[in-house]
């Protein structure tokens, strides 16, 4: 370090300075490095997907334990420092990086243990999906987690999490049995349903506002190894017909079946004939992950479609399955995102969704819908924060473009008005981790519903100072 000071962003505005030896009593009390800029490593711990949201923080602590996270802890709260948390650093919003703030970057916390016998993997909270589908599949078994296997298992948890098997088992946090985690009093707690039940229970949806997750522990199902899913397209022309047959196959689906719509331009890749390169497509993604020997029946309804351009449907391993959308999302593109819950998919609602993707002006958008609808409806709209137990279904406008797009103010806006169709069709509810940094109180207050003011009290109860704000916030009282 080649100066005797470094100025780091205050808790509540403002700057605070740290001396030399204040930046060695926090690398004595870690055994991770603390690093600065253009030291080794720096650009690996401040790089996230996000690259519209990329920030520059004073500090980062890669810490590998929860003593190494509790003590970085405890120092941002004794000097004020604004703090944030990076598990995969995949956010829309790009909450793992505080500008000028303090980072505590968990990516050498990425061990998993799986025992097979109880049904449970424990996780630490720098892993990506991937890295849990590996070792959970090892013996046939699978929690919920998203359909982006470079996303970050703990962001995504603590935000409630939603993915292929979420028809199956529900949200996520549905099926997180306990976790470890630091607080803003430093203090290292395990969170269950008995026991610091409360702090479970916000925990659930929304995790990122009480602390530092440090392990989670999931309950675990029979999937895979292998499944039968991928992508299959049709002309856009076709979309007339494709979107009610989409809204007749999701409703009649059995719950082993999972079809994500996807109105997009097909990508220069090699899987699509050259002729339908940049065209408009109406695209499927599909997971069965149901017995292989039901494929035929299950999937004949989306068969009888007939005519694809791209079909590439098969038998796979269930962790392919979970990485073959990883393309369409490159690390350090601009991504900006609206997003709602709905209930069900009315005419007026599909003919506005056409309409929208017809309209739309960016090439690299998709308007897309997620079938949700299953185990979450079963359970009641107080079981964990994440609520939201009436939505069937995620409406969404993507945006997605490079660093130097003369029009990206452009796009923003248009996503913005395409939101404003699709908002009346929403549940009022929506996922936080599809939230932009831009979304008001309000968008916060909405996602949680009648869970809101417990969520207050819960957040006053174990972090009073606000000391985890980097978030969807949600104040205390």
């Amino acid at each position: 370090m080649t100066t005797r000071t470094i100025d780091v962003a205050g808790l509540e505005g403002g700057r605070v300075t740290l001396s030399l030896e204040q930046l060695d009593d926090l690398a004595a009390r870690v055994q991770g490095p603390l690093l600065r800029a253009g030291e080794e490593g720096w650009d690996d711990a401040v790089a996230i997907w996000n690259g519209m949201m990329a920030r520059t923080p004073a500090l980062v602590v890669q810490p590998t334990s929860a003593h190494d996270v509790a003590a970085a802890v405890k120092f941002a709260r004794e000097h004020g420092l604004l703090l944030s948390i990076k598990g995969g650093g995949h956010n829309i919003a790009g909450t793992s990086l505080a500008e000028d703030g303090l980072v505590l970057d968990l990516s050498r916390m990425r061990e998993v243990t799986v025992d097979p016998d109880a049904g449970l993997a424990h996780v630490g909270p720098g892993c990506r999906l991937a890295d849990v589908d590996r070792a959970t599949q090892q013996y046939g078994l699978a929690t919920v987690l998203g359909f982006i296997s470079e996303v970050g298992v703990a962001g995504l948890t603590l935000g409630g999490g939603l993915g292929y098997l979420t028809r199956r088992f529900g949200w996520a946090v549905d099926n997180l049995d306990e976790v470890e985690i630091v607080c803003a009093d430093s203090e290292i707690r395990t969170a269950g349903r008995n026991e610091n039940a409360d702090l479970f229970w916000a925990l659930r949806g929304a995790g990122a506002n009480l602390g530092a997750v440090t392990r989670f522990t999931f309950r675990l199902h029979q999937v895979g190894p292998t499944v039968y899913g991928g992508l299959i397209a049709w002309p856009f022309e076709r979309a007339d017909e494709i979107l009610p047959a989409y809204r007749t196959i999701t409703a009649e689906a059995p719950r082993e079946l999972a079809v994500w719509l996807i109105l997009l331009r097909a990508p220069p890749a090699p899987f699509v004939p050259v002729e339908w390169r940049g065209k408009r497509i109406c695209g499927m993604a599909v997971c069965y992950s149901g017995d292989l020997e039901d494929v035929g029946e299950v999937l004949a309804p989306i068969r009888a479609l007939g005519d694809p351009i791209v079909d590439l449907l098969s038998e796979q391993p269930y962790t392919h399955l979970q990485s073959y959308l990883d393309e369409g999302e490159p690390k350090g593109s601009h991504y900006y995102w609206k997003t709602e819950y709905v209930a069900e998919l009315s005419d007026e609602l599909l003919s506005t969704a056409l309409d929208l993707f017809a309209e739309c002006p960016i090439p690299g958008a998709e308007v897309g819908v997620l079938h949700l609808a299953g185990a979450l409806n079963e359970h009641a709209a107080d079981d964990g924060a994440v609520g939201n137990r009436d939505a069937r279904y995620v409406i969404g406008v993507n945006g997605m473009w490079e660093q130097n797009e003369p029009d990206a103010d452009t796009f923003r806006q248009w996503i913005r008005h395409a939101w404003k169709r699709l908002r009346p069709f929403s549940t009022g509810g929506n996922y936080i981790n599809f939230q932009t940094a831009d979304e008001d109180e309000q968008r916060v207050r909405a996602t949680y519903g009648t869970n809101f003011d417990r969520l207050v009290r819960v957040k006053t109860a174990y972090d009073p100072g606000n000391l985890f704000r980097v978030n969807r916030n949600i104040p205390p009282a």
